[in-house]
C-alpha cells in the first residue's frame, strides 16, 4: 500500500522535519561549492564536538560509498577484509567493496551477527605468503545487520586484537545512533576510545534525507583522501545540503530522539509479538529490529498491509525494522493484523 508505514527499512521512513527545515534554510543565496562552505565548516565542527579534533572528516552520498572508499583507504588489492557473513558488504552492496578495491571478502558465519577473535581465527593465516590475500582488516556493523549490538569491551578487544597483528578495525555504522541509544553511551566511547580506525557514520537510516560520513579516526589513514573521493565519485558540489542536514543531526541530541523513538517502537512490537504463541522471535532485540520466525501460511498477507522482508525463507524468517516516525498505532494495529490471520 502505497505512503503506509510498514516495517520493511528504516530507509523507507521519510525524512524527519528538522532535516527538511535544515534543508531549506541552506537553499538561500549562494555559496562556495565542494565544501568550502560555512554549512560544512559547522557539521565539521559537530562531528568533532562529538569525536574530538584530531579525527578526518569526509561527507559522502550513501552508505556503501562510506564503506567502499573508506576501506579502500587501509588496503592494497591483495589485502583482506574479514566480516560476517551477514555484513552489509558482504551481501548487500552487489560486490562494489571487492570491485572497486580489489580485495578479498573473508566472511565469517555467526549465531548473531558479530564477529569475535575465536570466530575470525580461522583467516588468521597466510601472513607474508604471496599465494594468499593478506588479512588486513576486521570489519564489523554497529549495530549489525541482526538488530544486535557490540558492547564496547567486545569491540576494544577485536581492536586490539587488530592491531597487534598489523590490522586495522572498520566499524560500518549505518545505524550507529541506534547502538549509542542502546549503550547509553557517546559515540566516541565505543568507537574512537575503544580502537576504531575508521568510521562509517550513517544518518539516512535515521531521520536524514541522504548523505553518510566516513570518519578516520586514525588520521594517518585519511592522508590524501581527498582525492579518494573525488575519484570514487564522491564530492558533492553542493555539499551544503549534506552539512547542513548533519549539523541539525547533530545538534540538541536529535539523534538521540530519533534514534531512541525507534528502538522503542521495536521493543514495544518484540513484546506485543512474544504474547503471539505461534511466533517466535530469533534474535535479541538491542536495536531497532525484530527478528521472528512467523508462520508461512499468513507472511503473504501480512505483507501486503505492512511491508517487510524475509530473512531466511528457509525457516520462514522475517526481519520487521521500525524507524524514527513508527508509531505506537502501527503496532497495534500491526499486531491486530497478525492476531486476525492466525
Amino acid at each position: 500500500m502505497i505512503n503506509k508505514r510498514g516495517f520493511a527499512s528504516d530507509n523507507n521512513s521519510g525524512v524527519h522535519p528538522e532535516i527538511v527545515k535544515a534543508i531549506v534554510e541552506a537553499n538561500e543565496g549562494h555559496t562556495v561549492a565542494y565544501g568550502d562552505d560555512i554549512y560544512t565548516g559547522r557539521a565539521k565542527q559537530k562531528f568533532y564536538e562529538h569525536f574530538g579534533n584530531d579525527i578526518d572528516i569526509y561527507l559522502v552520498f550513501i552508505g556503501t560509498a562510506a564503506n567502499v572508499l573508506g576501506l579502500h583507504a587501509a588496503t592494497r588489492s591483495w589485502n583482506a577484509i574479514i566480516c560476517a557473513e551477514t555484513a552489509h558488504i558482504n551481501v548487500d552492496e552487489c560486490g562494489a567493496p571487492e570491485k572497486f578495491n580489489g580485495f578479498k571478502l573473508l566472511s565469517v558465519e555467526t549465531p548473531d551477527g558479530k564477529l569475535t577473535v575465536e570466530l575470525i581465527q580461522k583467516h588468521m593465516h597466510g601472513f607474508g605468503f604471496e599465494h594468499h590475500s593478506q588479512p588486513k582488516v576486521i570489519s564489523i556493523t554497529q549495530a549489525t545487520e541482526m538488530g544486535t549490538v557490540y558492547t564496547k569491551e567486545e569491540i576494544m578487544v577485536l581492536a586490539d586484537f587488530a592491531h597487534k597483528n598489523n590490522m586495522y578495525l572498520h566499524m560500518d555504522g549505518a545505524r550507529i545512533a541506534n547502538a549509542a541509544v542502546t549503550l547509553n553511551m557517546q559515540f566516541k566511547e565505543f568507537t574512537k576510545d575503544a580502537g576504531v580506525d575508521i568510521l562509517s557514520f550513517g544518518g539516512t537510516k535515521n531521520g536524514m534525507m541522504y548523505g553518510e560520513a566516513i570518519l578516520f579516526l586514525n588520521k594517518q589513514l585519511g592522508q590524501d583522501f581527498k582525492y579518494v573521493r573525488k575519484q570514487g565519485m564522491q564530492l558533492a558540489s553542493k555539499m551544503r545540503f549534506i552539512s547542513a542536514q548533519f549539523e541539525r543531526y547533530l545538534t540538541n541530541n536529535l539523534w538521540n530522539e530519533s534514534a531512541s523513538h525507534a528502538n522503542r517502537m521495536a521493543k514495544l512490537l518484540a513484546s506485543k509479538v512474544q504474547e503471539i504463541p505461534q511466533i517466535k522471535i530469533t534474535q535479541k532485540v538491542e536495536a531497532n529490529g525484530v527478528f521472528a520466525i512467523v508462520p508461512k501460511e499468513i507472511i503473504e498477507d501480512l505483507k501486503k498491509e505492512y511491508f517487510f522482508y524475509d530473512w531466511d525463507e528457509s525457516k520462514n524468517e522475517v526481519r520487521w525494522m521500525c524507524s524514527f516516525d513508527t508509531t505506537e498505532e502501527d503496532i497495534f494495529n500491526f499486531i491486530h493484523l497478525i492476531k486476525s490471520k492466525l
